[in-house]
């Protein structure tokens, strides 16, 4: 009998992924104001939790300064926490699961599978041109950074998006477009089908 309740109580996670620079920030916000959700950062969580000064806060940063990976465990039981406290039903989680290891432990510790996974897609030309516009540093030193982070990104994450791809999970926005067209293609998705009928009545009234 208690499994039905737990499975109703099953948040809807919805995974978001894209490189530096594909704008996923600003269309998070965007998604939090029009649609609901909660929007989870693993790099925020982390940050907050070394802020914190906890017993995990100081293991975490000594992981980071020893250039040491941080557990997928770790970064899940903040996801988890943050979630318990949000009160929220609904969530974007921002940044994660950076590779295959992370999503298979996500999925095993806490039995939730994502809804989808909201993929920003942005070509690496537009990326470098987005940072560099960013930060007037020098370009040299900026330009070589760009593109490990960028490289680092399409190496462990697409290995993720590629296995929900062949799930019919993966929901590709071509992140290139402006912010509002951008933002047009992401409410397609959010908007549930029968909303988008009754708009489009409208319009040919």
């Amino acid at each position: 009998m208690g499994t039905v309740s737990d499975a109703e109580k099953k948040p809807a996670v919805i995974f978001v992924l894209g490189g530096p620079g594909s704008g996923k920030g600003t269309q998070c916000a965007n998604i939090v104001e029009h649609f609901g959700y909660t929007h989870l950062s693993a790099g925020d969580l982390l940050r907050a939790e070394i802020k914190s000064g906890s017993e995990n806060g100081t293991m975490i940063q000594n992981m980071i300064k020893e250039g040491k990976i941080v557990p997928s465990e770790v970064t899940i039981k903040l996801l988890q926490k943050a979630m318990q406290e949000s009160g929220n039903d609904k969530f974007l989680i921002d940044g994660f699961p950076r590779n295959e290891e992370n999503r298979a432990a996500f999925e095993a510790v806490t039995k939730i599978e994502p809804a989808f996974v909201l993929f920003f897609n942005c070509p690496e030309e537009e990326m470098e041109r987005r940072i560099l516009s960013r930060n007037q540093g020098r370009e040299d030193d900026n330009i070589e950074t760009i593109r490990k982070r960028f490289n680092v990104f399409l190496e462990s994450s697409l290995p993720v998006v590629e296995y929900y791809d062949s799930k019919g999970k993966v929901r590709k926005i071509d992140a290139a477009k402006s912010v509002e067209e951008v933002f047009e293609a992401v409410k397609a998705i959010f908007t549930p089908k029968e909303e988008k009928v009754k708009h489009h009545s409208h319009a040919i009234l």
